[in-house]
């Protein structure tokens, strides 16, 4: 943790475990005031945030569903009253439950598009109208995306908006000096990713990347650094596909 504030604001979705922890704490120690938002995890959330302040940064945590578009107006509304105007916004929040499409229920179908998708819109639209000029905005695909691998037809589906979002989103903002992009990673060491598996299967999808490991929390928040700083700015409307090289 540097403790050098640049005097920046960032929320991150989805931030109280996992890569969106790991986001936080790099933001933090990059100098940004952090949200870190959640859904659920309020002891999560609150312990991460005790953990920031105590490395002498500026943190709060929102309790916000972005799948709400009233519990998103409200995050905004308690960032900006608490710590200043949004600069950098990071989509990190979403689900994946993987099933056969013919597999699955209406029920989460509407999940999985409430807040991958839903949840990606919310918050791009009250950026649009509370991001300060020459913000960043950080969207999350994913590297399934591009593997077309059985089971994922619907998650791939939610991330297949969301870069379509990014895309427009990026040419929509112009004359603002705003930046949208978006991370897609792969397979990652998270406690997400990893319950449920086999050893055998974990073993598997390390053995994917040529790089030949999974990808760890913070190499996707080094990605996320770069693209929420200085020496991004040339970086727009593009999907960054941080997987150690596995497509």
């Amino acid at each position: 943790m540097n403790n050098v504030k640049n005097g920046k604001v960032a929320i991150v979705t989805g931030a109280s475990r996992g890569i969106g922890a790991a986001i936080a704490r790099r933001l933090a120690s990059d100098g940004f005031a952090v949200v870190v938002n959640y859904a659920a995890s309020s002891k999560e959330a609150d312990t991460l945030v005790e953990e920031l302040k105590a490395q002498g940064a500026a943190a709060i945590a929102v309790k916000a569903d972005v799948s709400n578009a009233d519990d998103v107006r409200r995050m905004f509304e308690a960032t900006e009253q608490q710590l200043g105007k949004v600069d950098v916004l990071v989509n990190n929040a979403g689900i994946m439950k993987t099933l056969p499409l013919a597999d699955t229920s209406d029920a989460l179908y509407t999940q999985t598009f409430d807040i991958n998708v839903r949840g990606t819109f919310n918050t791009l639209r009250e950026a649009a109208a509370r991001m300060n000029n020459g913000g960043r905005v950080i969207n999350f695909s994913s590297t399934t995306l591009a593997l077309n691998m059985p089971g994922y037809a619907i998650y791939n589906a939610t991330k297949a908006a969301v870069e379509a979002f990014t895309h427009v989103f990026a040419k929509e903002l112009r004359g603002r000096d705003i930046t949208v992009n978006a991370v897609a990673p792969g397979p990652v060491a998270t406690a997400l990713f990893l319950e449920g598996k086999t050893e055998e299967q974990i073993q598997n999808f390390a053995k994917m990347p040529p790089l030949q490991r999974l990808g760890q929390p913070e190499d996707i928040a080094s990605v996320v650094s770069f693209l929420a700083g200085p020496d991004s700015a040339w970086v727009n409307g593009q999907i960054l596909r941080a997987n150690g090289g596995v497509a």
